[in-house]
């Protein structure tokens, strides 16, 4: 496997234990009308950048992959908020974890916004070759 495979397949793996830890914390959330709102909200914003990114990598053009790539950060951006309000309400007792949880979004997010930035910038050399 070359260089380039591994760095992809090390996103994909770190997006794929992201949308892991936060089931966990969806499981641990409580039992009540809020816990259960905040709940639907981050199964769904915290685990779709993992699948978003897959679409990502078999984008058909250059302008697809940026569109799907910044679907993943919208979510990601979104799941840092949710687990925000979580660890500032206490609604979970994992609070080590939720910190390390948000760490991990934010390199996430820095990650995902680095490659947009790339990636319109190539956009813009490309064009300006043509």
């Amino acid at each position: 496997m070359t260089k380039e495979n591994n760095s992809k397949y090390d996103l994909e793996e770190r997006l794929i234990n992201f949308a892991v830890s936060i089931i966990d914390v969806v499981e641990a959330l409580p039992n009540t009308r809020a816990g259960n709102h905040i709940a639907g909200q981050m199964v769904r914003c915290g685990t779709s950048p993992a699948p978003n990114y897959g679409e990502a990598q078999s984008a058909e053009s250059r302008k697809d992959f940026i569109h799907k790539m910044k679907i993943a950060l919208k979510e990601l951006r979104e799941t840092k908020v949710w687990l925000k309000i979580i660890q500032r309400k206490k609604l979970v007792e994992i609070k080590e974890e939720l910190e390390s949880l948000k760490n991990e979004c934010d390199e996430l997010i820095s990650i995902f916004f680095t490659s947009i930035k790339t990636a319109q910038k190539n956009k813009v050399l490309n064009n300006k070759e043509s």
